[in-house]
């Protein structure tokens, strides 16, 4: 008989490790890539000890005369709080009681809830590894009583909960569940009433429920040319700035090429000593490089990389598209310079009794979360470039 106890037990001890591995490895190519590490945290905090430069101790001298100057290597403190990352499940008690008699009816409505977590996982942690840590997902350039207008859908899915936030956080409205998405005319509907065209003359924006500045430190605050990154000023530390080219000749989108590619690559060997291992752009931006492989009746070799993801080659350099790259965009990274840092792997919160499964308060349903402390530090921006303006196709 399938009773609670049972349930909690094979979220514990058979649903965990398989849902754990699919989180790391298979819901974005990118992510698989990236080493998965506990060192360098510290309580609340990573806090990561960077070399750059080189030792100077080195020179050379006469038989008899004095010895190089010691000059050690130097180092920078990259300070970075973890992110709590959470995925919920909600069973209700109807459901369960309707399945207790049948073990195979029970493990089907556990399955079907695992997918649907590791299903949003995929899009939430996806977009999140490109985003710069605000949770911002677009802004809002007009509205009526229940539809908004955006300047992208990109970040966006039905059955989001998203605020509408101001550019600094604050909240307008919040827990906005969005029931439909119109991408051609960039509308969503949310199951809400609004203030008509209230928002369009302050750009607001939508951010996912209470995640502002409180997401991933993804690409997008890994490249910019000032500011802060991981406690540091790009002002004192040039080395916290990628290479970051943009092609357009004049205001026109310019085609994509081998030998753009290949410039920003060797920029990044000789001002760096780092070698680019993985490429990943827009769709449209990879779909302008088949064409211009195709136009020079070049082989398009597939790759298969870790996690079940193919890849086209560059020069036996894996390059993906993704869905959140911002468009006309591609990305040429050094992916060994990439680690996330974790208080432990993904666990259930449990209770005091042990328990993970547990009622929701005033409600005929159980809910079991899964959860993370994490970030991702890049130990070598500088080696790290973008590419924009590119055309898509």
């Amino acid at each position: 008989m399938v009773t609670l106890s049972t349930a909690d037990n094979a979220l514990k001890e058979v649903y965990l490790g398989v849902v754990s591995n699919q989180l790391n490895t298979t819901i974005n190519p990118l992510l698989a890539r990236i080493n998965q590490t506990s060192s360098d945290v510290w309580g609340k905090e990573i806090r990561k000890l960077a070399p750059y430069g080189i030792n100077g101790g080195i020179g050379a001298g006469t038989e008899d005369g004095d010895l190089p100057v010691s000059a050690g290597n130097n180092y920078a403190q990259f300070v970075l709080p973890l992110k709590n990352l959470y995925g919920k499940i909600e069973i209700s008690d109807k459901a369960i009681r309707a399945s207790e008699h049948s073990e195979g009816a029970f493990v089907n409505l556990l399955n079907d809830e695992m997918e649907g977590l590791v299903k949003a996982s995929s899009f939430n942690f996806g977009r999140m590894l490109f985003g710069d840590g605000s949770g911002f997902l677009a802004k809002i350039t007009g509205n009526t009583t229940n539809t908004i207008t955006v300047d992208s859908v990109i970040n966006l899915m039905e059955g989001m909960v998203v605020d509408v936030v101001t550019s600094t956080g604050s909240a307008i409205k919040t827990t906005l569940r969005i029931t439909s998405i119109d991408r051609a005319n960039k509308t969503i509907t949310v199951n809400s009433t609004l203030t008509n065209d209230a928002y369009k003359s302050a750009n607001y924006r939508l951010c996912v429920q209470g995640s502002y500045n409180n997401e991933i430190t993804g690409l997008g605050a890994i490249f910019k040319d000032s500011g802060t990154l991981y406690g540091l000023d790009r002002a004192n530390y040039k080395w916290l700035v990628p290479y970051m080219k943009d092609i357009k000749d004049s205001s026109n989108l310019t085609d994509i090429s081998d030998v753009t590619i290949q410039r920003a690559i060797d920029e990044l060997d000789e001002n760096a000593n780092s070698q680019v291992d993985f490429i990943v752009c827009s769709a449209g931006v990879k779909r302008n490089y088949q064409s211009y492989l195709a136009s020079y009746r070049s082989n398009i070799n597939v790759l298969n990389l870790e996690g079940g993801f193919k890849a086209i080659s560059y020069n036996g350099i894996p390059l993906v598209s993704d869905r959140f790259v911002p468009a006309n965009t591609m990305y040429l990274l050094n992916t060994k310079e990439f680690n996330l840092h974790q208080l432990c792997d993904w666990k259930w919160l449990e209770g005091e009794d042990g328990r993970v499964i547990k009622q929701t308060l005033g409600k005929p349903t159980y809910q079991a979360t899964l959860v993370k402390y994490a970030d991702i530090i890049c130990n070598k921006p500088s080696g790290q470039a973008m590419i924009t303006g590119i055309k898509e196709s």
